[in-house]
């Protein structure tokens, strides 16, 4: 909100901070200042010129030679090439030795054989504008030759406020004025509105067919107004410091009230209407263009203004272009509504829009001020524009209305929740301050908010508001006694800064990706889970909760491969959400994903892309960091590579996937490379095992190679598991060394050789020893797999 201390200064005359000092209290009051300039960009020497005379020059078409008074001894004569120059004119003028915003000094000068002895300046000369089409005029009433900085009060300083969603109530001059007089203790000058006498008895029909959506609508027909009639210098120049462009008269004075009391109201050109005005709900698929040009199509439970044509505008978001108010409108609809917040809020950035009655609408807007906006519109349009209003036509269900129920304000809640005391005359200053309506009851007070204030629901809520009025800084430091004690953890419990460590050290950099992703990607990396939505999302992109944490780590890896980066590694911590039984289940993961080659270029080893075992690797890099022994079962999932592909199992339960991405999705997302991923519950890796001491035997280990022909589908990993499930003291380790399907070997089958560690502790083994237990394990792995011994 972009907020003119001259402007202020009219609602609070007697407020002596200067826009410094004011920023900085509202800032501690909550209402940040962003940003303070000044109205328009330096310049001097520029003053109010009068075109005395206007003449074509004599060699150049587009140029005319003009005589301008500028309040000293004798008209200047000027070249000038704006069009629109006239004789009798009140222009900028700007005179030897001005300088100009951007630092243009003006000098004499000779243009096609004439000399100029100055320039007549545009707004976007001025800084007044973007752009212009011709020279800045300026009302009759300027006076000659005053500096054009101090006629116009350039030197105006203009506060930016960044307001908390909250505050809707400072969505608004009258809305800041009313803070601010609070904070600083000045005086708010009463505007009262009168209400403007009809000059017509013409109405305009409205049905609410949606009373929910719109408890209230008001409006009036103006007739006779002046076509093409354009808005007063003074308020052009309010709105633009308050970052509004001037349209015309009818669109000037709407945005002008909306500023100026935070209502938003909409002009609709009347000879374009049919019949009456409607409020309703869309239907799927009805379609709208808006003034803005844009087409769109609106989803059922969307608010419409309507007529017996069809749709004219999105309720709280935008007009249509088919009823808007052009230089040829001379009568006049006038809109003033009070919408349901939720009904409005997420519609626009549905549409993919965003507008400043959106932004209002939204958060909440005054109950009890459309009349009043009404009103006040309509006599500002009269004056401007001339016409003549009809009587207001109001539609509003009382019941269906906002209610502001009391709230009880207890004396020794304050104490306690703030450590500070408050007199009684001070809160009743500081709540009769906020607009709110007070009644002294013996424990404290009983407080009905005021309608502006949404935001005051709750007891908290106004002792919130006590402490922030009075400042943060009046609340006393206080060293809270708290007994120390050391937290306690259980040996086994792994601290995730370990974990971390081991990823780094594996060339994997930490990311941190939004919670929040579209429901495409949720179908895409999680086809089986019904995805989790959000009831007001920012976006269609940021739709659910996410399932997984991969759409987000594979997005990153895709935005830093498409900037050149060769090779990446990213692994994330964080919650994924998921339903179960009819509740939200929030895991925290770990996941990760990476692509490129398998290791950082050099001349010592031949390049090679990243495969499914060099994700296994560092999946059991970071378990044996943590202690925990997992198994890996080939499985498939929706989002991986068939065959690429494995379930991490611990203590028999499954709690990771690990695999390369399904070359499918890596078309889909535009990946063009192969992309390892993994992804843990992070509650059952951080839980290993203490550490337990295990005497060394003083007897020498021996080595036996065991080489098994097994079928295809035989997994390495199961026979493994198969070998250390007989639990044999003596067997100290087995390992996989080598697999070879090929000449020698059957066709569907495969060899697998294992090597086998013996050790004994009460003695050496013998050979006769070892060869009895490899007959065990023979025995074992023929039943299980009908595994046979390599010849």
């Amino acid at each position: 909100m972009r907020i003119s201390r001259s402007w202020l200064a009219e609602w609070l005359p007697e407020l002596e901070l200067d826009a410094q000092a004011l920023g900085d209290r509202l800032t501690m009051a909550g209402l940040e200042l962003d940003a303070l300039e000044t109205a328009a960009p330096p310049c001097t020497g520029v003053v109010v010129g009068r075109v005395l005379s206007v003449e074509q020059h004599p060699d150049a078409d587009r140029l005319h030679v003009c005589r301008v008074d500028d309040g000293s001894d004798g008209p200047q004569q000027v070249v000038c090439g704006a069009p629109n120059v006239f004789a009798g004119m009140l222009a900028p003028y700007a005179r030897l030795g001005a300088v100009l915003p951007g630092g243009l000094k003006i000098k004499k000068a000779k243009l096609r054989g004439m000399e100029s002895y100055g320039m007549l300046c545009s707004e976007a000369e001025l800084g007044l504008a973007e752009s212009s089409d011709g020279l800045m005029q300026l009302p009759e009433e300027a006076p000659i030759g005053q500096d054009i900085r101090e006629y116009l009060g350039l030197d105006d300083a203009v506060l930016e406020l960044d307001l908390t969603p909250n505050r809707a109530d400072c969505l608004s001059m009258l809305g800041v004025a009313r803070e601010s007089a609070l904070l600083t203790g000045s005086k708010l000058v009463s505007r009262e509105i009168d209400a403007v006498q009809p000059q017509c008895d013409e109405i305009f029909p409205v049905v609410v067919d949606a009373v929910d959506a719109c408890p209230r609508y008001a409006g009036r027909v103006v007739r006779g107004v002046r076509a093409g009639a354009r808005a007063p210098l003074w308020m052009r120049e309010r709105l633009r410091r308050a970052g509004v462009r001037s349209i015309s008269a009818p669109v000037d004075v709407t945005n002008y009230v909306m500023l100026e009391l935070g209502q938003p109201m909409h002009a609709f050109d009347l000879a374009k209407l049919s019949q009456g005005i409607r409020v309703r709900v869309a239907e799927d698929g009805e379609r709208l263009v808006l003034i803005d040009g844009q087409e769109v199509t609106v989803s059922g439970g969307t608010l419409l203004i309507t007529d017996a044509s069809g749709p004219l505008a999105i309720a709280g978001i935008m007009g249509g272009a088919a009823s808007a108010v052009s230089d040829a409108t001379t009568d006049l609809f006038l809109e003033s509504a009070y919408f349901d917040p939720q009904t409005i809020s997420g519609r626009a950035r549905t549409l993919g829009l965003h507008t400043d009655s959106s932004h209002r609408y939204e958060r909440g807007v005054d109950p009890s001020l459309q009349l009043t906006a009404l009103e006040r519109a309509t006599e500002l349009l009269t004056q401007i524009a001339g016409g003549q209003p009809g009587p207001i036509t109001e539609v509003c269900a009382n019941a269906r209305m906002p209610r502001r129920e009391a709230v009880l304000l207890r004396r020794e809640r304050i104490a306690h929740l703030l450590g500070l005391a408050f007199e009684d005359a001070q809160v009743s200053t500081i709540l009769s301050g906020l607009g709110c309506a007070i009644e002294a009851v013996e424990i404290g007070w009983r407080v009905v908010p005021p309608a502006h204030r949404f935001d005051l629901s709750i007891e908290a809520d106004l002792i919130e508001e006590l402490a922030r009025v009075r400042g943060y800084e009046a609340i006393p430091e206080r060293r809270v006694a708290v007994r120390s004690a050391i937290e306690r953890r259980s040996e086994a419990q792994l601290a995730m800064s370990r974990l971390r460590e081991t990823l780094r050290v594996l060339e994997y950099q930490e990311a941190i990706t939004y919670s929040f992703i579209s429901a495409d990607s949720a179908r895409l990396f999680a086809p089986q889970a019904a995805p989790i939505e959000l009831a007001n999302p920012l976006s269609a992109e940021l739709a659910v909760m996410r399932p997984s944490l991969w759409p987000g780590l594979i997005a990153a890896l895709n935005h830093n491969r498409k900037r050149q980066s060769p090779r990446g590694r990213l692994f994330e911590t964080g919650l994924s959400f998921l339903h179960a039984a009819d509740e939200l289940l929030q895991q925290r993961m770990l996941a990760g994903a990476a692509y490129g080659s398998a290791y950082p270029e050099q001349w010592g080893l031949q390049g090679r892309a990243l495969d499914f075992f060099d994700i296994k690797g560092d999946v059991e890099a970071v378990l044996k960091r943590a202690g925990v022994q997992a198994d890996f079962v080939a499985r498939e999932h929706p989002a991986l590579h068939p065959g690429q592909s494995a379930r991490v199992i611990v203590d028999d339960k499954p709690v990771g996937w690990i695999g390369m991405l399904h070359p499918e999705l890596e078309g889909r997302l535009g990946l063009g490379c192969a992309v390892g991923l993994f992804e843990l519950e992070l509650a059952a890796i951080t839980r290993g095992r203490v550490p337990v001491f295990e005497p060394v035997s003083r007897f020498p280990a021996l080595r036996r190679d065991l080489a098994l022909i097994v079928a295809d589908d035989v997994q390495a990993g199961e026979v493994m598991r198969a070998m250390r499930a007989l639990e044999i003291p003596e067997m100290q380790d087995v390992y996989l060394f080598d697999v070879y399907a090929g000449k020698g070997v059957g066709e569907g089958y495969k060899s697998l050789a294992y090597g086998l560690i013996f050790q004994g502790f009460s003695s050496s083994l013998t050979d006769r020893e070892v060869e009895a237990i490899l007959s065990r394990i023979m025995d074992e792995l023929d039943r299980r797999f009908g595994a046979r011994p390599r010849g």
